[in-house]
């Protein structure tokens, strides 16, 4: 037995030696060392050794599956480091090369325009007021002076969810829902950025989904010269300080009396020319001064206080700022064209 277990120790290291990756060294263990290699063999017939024979074979039989075990860690040790400096030297990167520059996105014009108009009024002391977009039909329309067998209702073909429920034609329920929150009926002044939907066919100017400013300030003395300075304020920050604005006559059903808002046209200076239809002015929202109606209904009492209302599509003056020609261009993903506006 001494014979064969030294026989064994020589076969398993030379094959140890022997191997040439990490599979084979692994089928010299197994081959030896496993439930059925012939060591553990040997270690399971000790038993029928006499008593004096046991303890020396069985030294010797640990010796040897010591010292194979030993040398097969050895193996795998420098075959793994091998391993591991061949796969180093095939991934070395070459630091003098240029970096590969990162993909940047930018913002979409709308979202640029967004805040642009949203830092210009907190300049003016505005606040930003948000709202939910599903709305219910008394803030869309009733508080808003507008009762459910309005005429004007008409011009907003609206997403009804149930008969009281539907999708917002407008931002203008947050003003309603601020009016009536405010439980001192004190002054307000804000502006209400958000999509709203209406079932429209989409065009080169229409569009379902859109998105809307309005603004609300409500406070003792309000005039339509307040509401004059703050637009002309907004048109020349946004188009320019040689462009000037005029009111027009209007009517919307939450303001009273109501106007257009237009500004002089950007290619001809305000001489007339095919962009402006040859008017020389191109409209760029709507306005006027809050319904009386509407103060009651929120709980403001109109003798006491007064106010003005603004509502602007931020497709629109992005349209006119950077002469896009189709609504459609800001929904359809193109990446050709967002990247036209990315931030120097």
């Amino acid at each position: 037995m001494e014979e064969r277990l030294k026989e064994l120790e020589a076969l398993a290291l030379e094959q140890v030696s022997q191997a040439q990756n990490l599979k084979q060294l692994n089928e010299v263990r197994v081959a030896y060392l496993g439930k059925k290699g012939p060591i553990t063999e040997i270690l399971k017939g000790m038993g029928k050794l006499s008593a004096e024979e046991r303890p020396k074979m069985g030294a010797l039989a640990n010796v040897v599956r010591e010292a194979v075990a030993s040398k097969i860690e050895e193996k795998q040790a420098e075959m793994e480091k091998a391993e591991v400096a061949k796969k180093l030297a095939s991934e070395t990167i070459d630091v003098t090369l240029p970096g590969r520059p990162a993909p940047t996105g930018n913002p979409h014009p709308l979202t640029k325009v967004i805040e642009e108009i949203e830092d210009l009024f907190l300049g003016m002391g505005y606040t930003i007021t948000e709202g939910p977009e599903v709305e219910t039909d008394y803030y869309n329309f009733e508080a808003l002076n507008l009762p459910k067998d309005h005429p004007a209702r008409d011009m907003q073909d609206s997403f009804y969810i149930t008969d009281e429920v539907l999708l917002r034609t407008q931002t203008s329920p947050v003003q309603a829902r601020t009016m009536e929150a405010n439980k001192e009926k004190g002054p307000i002044k804000i502006i209400c950025p958000g999509k709203v939907y209406r079932r429209d066919d989409d065009d080169a100017t229409h569009s379902h989904q859109f998105t809307q400013i309005e603004g609300l300030v409500i406070d003792k003395n309000i005039s339509m010269s307040d509401l004059k300075g703050t637009l002309e304020t907004f048109a020349k920050k946004m188009f320019g300080e040689d462009r000037e604005i005029r009111l027009r006559p209007s009517f919307f059903p939450f303001t009273e009396p109501s106007v257009e808002i237009d500004v002089t046209c950007a290619k001809c200076g305000g001489k007339g020319c095919g962009m402006c239809k040859g008017t020389g002015w191109i409209e760029i929202l709507g306005a006027g001064m809050v319904h009386p109606r509407v103060l009651e209904m929120s709980g403001y009492d109109p003798k006491k206080y007064q106010g003005f209302a603004f509502g602007m599509g931020p497709e629109r003056i992005a349209m006119l700022r950077y002469g896009i020609d189709d609504i459609r261009h800001f929904y359809t993903n193109d990446q050709r064209f967002v990247k036209q506006f990315n931030r120097v």
